[in-house]
């Protein structure tokens, strides 16, 4: 019935919304905050000319006006808020995804598409190095305050923007 009438949660009040919230199964897939510029950036999401430009165009947009695509996860999935129940890192899906499965009782084989994580981190890790170098060292401090509460609340530890 709930899924007829709205799509946001923030559509309901408090009390549907802890209903719904205590019977669904929560799951959050969360991806390392630079790489997610990248991905934007590579999809031609920004209108910008270089990956510096479109970085500086992400900072200047502050959070309050920023796209969906780049807005920090803790705004936009409230994981302070909400008890998901897993948490999947982009680049280990294969795992994860096949954990989840089995909890769910499901056949995790069959299901799971065919990924290619290693290759696919290898990659990111080339590209993140080469996109993180075109940065001015501004740059690079204020994109680390911009995703501060991500890079707190989830284990990018190979981010870039990691200290």
């Amino acid at each position: 019935r709930w899924h007829a009438l709205e799509t946001q949660l923030s559509k309901f009040n408090l009390t549907v919304i802890e209903a719904m919230l205590g019977s669904y199964t929560k799951v959050l897939f969360v991806r390392d905050p630079f790489q997610r510029l990248i991905s934007t950036f590579l999809q031609g999401m920004g209108s910008s000319p270089s990956f510096s430009s479109f970085v500086q165009d992400v900072l200047d947009s502050r959070q309050h006006n920023a796209s969906m695509t780049w807005k920090p996860l803790v705004s936009l999935c409230q994981p302070c808020l909400v008890q998901y129940d897993y948490v999947v890192m982009f680049g280990f899906l294969r795992q994860e995804l096949r954990h989840l499965l089995q909890r769910a009782g499901l056949p995790a084989d069959s299901l799971l598409p065919e990924f290619t994580d290693t290759q696919v981190r290898w990659t990111y890790s080339w590209l993140s190095e080469q996109m993180f170098s075109e940065l001015s060292p501004q740059q690079k401090k204020q994109l680390s305050r911009f995703y501060r509460w991500d890079l707190s609340a989830f284990p990018f530890s190979s981010s870039f923007l990691s200290d």
